[in-house]
């Protein structure tokens, strides 16, 4: 039996066959974990706010038209409940360890340059920290995610060239602050 696509799947579920959802988590629940993960560094709330996601998406599945890539309209739906869990709970964004992301030195053996990695991973986690909470998204679902620069566009609501856009000032002012924080 042939796979059914993300897209075909979500059609079904919007036409009535609540059971292809269940399909769906099981497909995506990594996915949706790992960037709530990384936006807020808490498991516990990830999963919640995955399991959100999912009831969100059967409360609004029909305005999923088919057309598109269903990832992108899947993103911005987990988009959207982060920001209204953090809007109901005025709470600020907290800010994930950079564990996510493995360096890797040449050197490995050298001491100094296992203690020099500890020192830049530390003042990294300290930047992101430092940059507002649209900026670290874009980072987090480009970078760390691996997602396309359309279904970027897509889960934000702009052109491809501005997501394109949005993640280079982004980076570039990870990268600024990351440079004062190194010099301190």
């Amino acid at each position: 039996m042939q796979e059914l696509t993300n897209n075909a799947l979500m059609l079904k579920v919007k036409s009535g066959d609540l059971d292809k959802l269940g399909l769906l988590y099981e497909r995506h629940k990594k996915r949706l974990f790992g960037f709530f993960y990384n936006m807020n560094g808490n498991a516990s709330l990830s999963e919640d706010l995955v399991q959100n996601v999912f009831e969100r998406m059967l409360k609004y599945k029909h305005t999923f038209t088919g057309e598109g890539s269903f990832s992108a309209w899947m993103f911005r739906t987990a988009r959207n409940v982060n920001y209204d869990y953090y809007r109901k709970n005025k709470m600020a964004f907290k800010q994930n360890e950079v564990s996510t992301i493995a360096y890797k030195l040449e050197d490995t053996d050298s001491i100094e340059n296992t203690m020099q990695q500890r020192d830049d991973i530390s003042i990294l986690n300290r930047a992101l920290q430092k940059l507002p909470p649209e900026k670290k998204e874009v980072l987090v679902l480009s970078k760390l995610k691996g997602m396309k620069f359309i279904e970027i566009a897509a889960i934000l609501g702009c052109s491809e060239g501005a997501a394109k856009v949005k993640a280079h000032r982004a980076l570039k002012d990870l990268r600024m602050i990351f440079l004062q924080l190194e010099t301190r």
